[in-house]
């Protein structure tokens, strides 16, 4: 019976079941986990948009005289008694652990820090005041106390509950003006001082090449008076404005009774979250969802928006999709097409697939060390002179980081396509080339279109890598804040040699370099979640094509 027994499992064994159900089991684990770790990302980061209740605390203080805090409860955990001992907290004998919680008070111009930790045995009582007002400012994060009254040009117009009722048209008045300095400093300024610098380079280059005439001067003045008389005329226009924003002053009062002035101007939104009903605390999530996808940083990239860094991301794998196509297909259709299969061409795979191996930094020095200082300080010597010693070309940007990560995908790019390439059947080329085509025809109208399935699927690989790479970005083009998009208005239009913004190291910025961690850790959630989002999309999109390409040319595979 055991005889028979063992003959089955070993029958079992050589049908290779028990190997397809571990495989299964293993790929069942994986979607697990990276499905466990999206939750994870979402709950944590998701929840940071939502509107949180403030609580006014009474707080049980050292001499036992109860203090008023406001803020909201980020967070909950129980700690040994043994810790707070340590920490010189008296704790009485027999308790083992102690609840705290985390509040966020803000307030941090007038107390220093934006959190606090409290212990519940000191919080005496606690209520949530439908008037405690949060105000979301431009600087030194958020404010939390109530409105008592409105000033204009320094004088009283406004005061008790009609204060709040007034704020929101005051506000968006505020916002406008706000949104016009942001243009015109941006956009109007910041184009012509762009036509000022182009002006100067103008100059130099003729000077350079001994062309500098006295017409030639003189044109060039002519449009430099031009150009520094719209700036003028700006620069009056964005003093009057500086004015009339700074009309409108809120008078409020913080935990304790303390007056408090904070100018309008300096407020970015003002909401009461303890008197929001469900619907309207959901249409404030969706607000502040958007505020965060379509705005700019604020506080050190701990506030507002992250726009920048999804605009670079995206520009970044779309150059660097587009150049690292063409030389994978090249190299690939050589290797399989018309490379004699030798002992080289063995010896070039072999090294290609290596390549795939090596670590994203190594990429990066020799991006840093090729692209920027080789060839980009070449570029500057030959076409940018006039700009010299001030880099253009010759330092870090969008263009060798698209390179560097180009190179360290075409790997990917080089075996999809060969892959491709070698399942196209060889009938169709002899068929091809017995009617009369040349071998670069049947290449180009046949082979190629019907191996672009093959290709999609090598971008596709090589842009769900690239979108997450962050190390050698570091060294060949991203930044902290970009004060400009690559993109913009002023010719060329793409402006391949600024440095950007990227999402990984937004990222690592945030979570590991911000002076505010508390603040922070939210966003890093939030933001790694939308990395994921940005992939998925780009990956959509490129999977889209290649299934439309596959279902064109499904016939041949037929």
């Amino acid at each position: 019976m055991n005889s028979v027994n063992d003959k089955s499992v070993k029958a079992w064994f050589k049908s290779g079941s028990p190997w397809v159900w571990m495989t299964a089991l293993a790929v069942s684990l994986s979607v697990i986990a990276v499905l466990g770790l999206l939750m994870l990302i979402a709950a944590r980061g998701l929840v940071y948009f939502w509107p949180h209740t403030v609580y006014e605390f009474q707080v049980k203080g050292a001499d036992s005289t109860p203090t008023v805090v406001i803020g909201e409860i980020r967070e909950s955990e129980d700690v040994l008694a043994s810790r707070m001992r340590e920490a010189g907290i008296e704790v009485p004998a027999g308790v083992e652990t102690l609840t705290r919680r985390l509040v966020k008070t803000g307030n941090r111009d007038l107390v220093g820090l934006d959190f606090r930790w409290i212990l519940a045995r000191d919080i005496v009582g606690q209520t949530t005041p439908a008037d405690i007002a949060v105000f979301e400012r431009r600087e030194w994060g958020n404010f939390y106390g109530y409105v008592d009254a409105i000033k204009e040009n320094g004088n009283l117009v406004v005061e008790g509950p009609s204060a709040w009722t007034d704020l929101p048209a005051r506000l968006e008045r505020t916002q406008a003006i706000s949104d016009e300095l942001n243009r015109l400093e941006k956009k109007e300024i910041g184009g012509i001082n762009y036509q000022i610098e182009r002006l100067r380079l103008r100059e130099r280059k003729a000077e350079l090449a001994g062309q500098k005439d006295a017409v030639f001067v003189a044109e060039i003045e002519q449009e430099r008076v031009a150009l520094q008389s719209n700036f003028a005329a700006l620069q009056a226009k964005i003093g009057e404005l500086n004015r009339d924003i700074a009309r409108d002053v809120l008078v409020t009062h913080v935990a304790g009774g303390k007056s408090v002035e904070i100018p309008l101007a300096k407020v970015v939104r003002v909401y009461r979250p303890n008197a929001l009903s469900v619907v309207g605390k959901a249409q404030f999530y969706v607000h502040s969802v958007w505020n965060f996808v379509s705005g700019e940083p604020r506080e050190a990239n701990t506030e507002g928006g992250i726009f920048p860094a999804i605009f670079g991301t995206v520009l970044m794998v779309i150059i660097m999709s587009v150049l690292v196509t063409p030389f994978g297909v090249i190299a690939a259709v050589y290797l399989r097409e018309y490379a004699s299969q030798g002992f080289i061409t063995r010896i070039v795979r072999i090294a290609v697939n290596n390549l795939a191996g090596v670590p994203s930094i190594v990429y990066g020095v020799f991006g840093l060390g090729f692209f920027v200082y080789f060839v980009g300080g070449n570029i500057d010597r030959a076409f940018f002179p006039e700009m010299l010693p001030a880099p253009t070309f010759g330092t870090s940007g969008i263009l060798w980081a698209s390179l560097t990560l180009a190179i360290l995908t075409l790997p990917v790019v080089i075996v999809a396509t060969e892959e491709g390439l070698s399942r196209i059947p060889r009938n169709i080329r002899e068929g091809s080339l017995a009617l009369g085509a040349t071998k670069w025809e049947t290449l180009w109208r046949t082979v190629l279109p019907m191996a672009s399935p093959a290709i999609m699927t090598g971008v596709i690989l090589a842009v769900a890598r690239a979108a997450g790479e962050v190390a050698p970005l570091m060294l060949v083009g991203v930044v902290k804040l970009a004060p400009s998009l690559p993109l913009d208005g002023n010719f060329p239009f793409l402006h391949l040699d600024r440095k950007f913004m990227h999402l990984g190291f937004h990222i690592h910025d945030v979570g590991f370099q911000s002076p505010n961690v508390e603040a922070a850790r939210p966003l890093v959630y939030a933001t790694a979640l939308l990395l994921v989002l940005v992939i998925v999309l780009l990956n959509i999109a490129a999977i889209t094509i290649r299934n439309r390409l596959r279902e064109k040319y499904k016939a041949f595979d037929q």
